[in-house]
């Protein structure tokens, strides 16, 4: 469970298209959990959790996207 309280007992997560081909530094995210986006490292995923609300994840991905 996230800290915010969210159910992430069922989070299908995936690997981000930006991984590099060495399984390096990357994240993770869950689809499927209704109304946010949750977050990982993918080198801790029993570590903590990022939840971004699914409002704020577009943005936040194109704020990213100019770094």
């Amino acid at each position: 469970m996230a800290t915010n309280g969210t159910d992430l007992s069922k989070a299908v997560w995936r690997t981000s298209t930006y991984t590099n081909g060495d399984n390096g530094d990357c994240v993770e995210v869950a689809d499927g959990v209704a109304g946010v986006v949750p977050v990982r490292d993918s080198k801790r995923p029993d570590g903590g959790v990022v939840v971004v609300s699914a409002a704020a994840w577009g943005p936040f991905v194109a704020a990213l996207k100019h770094c």
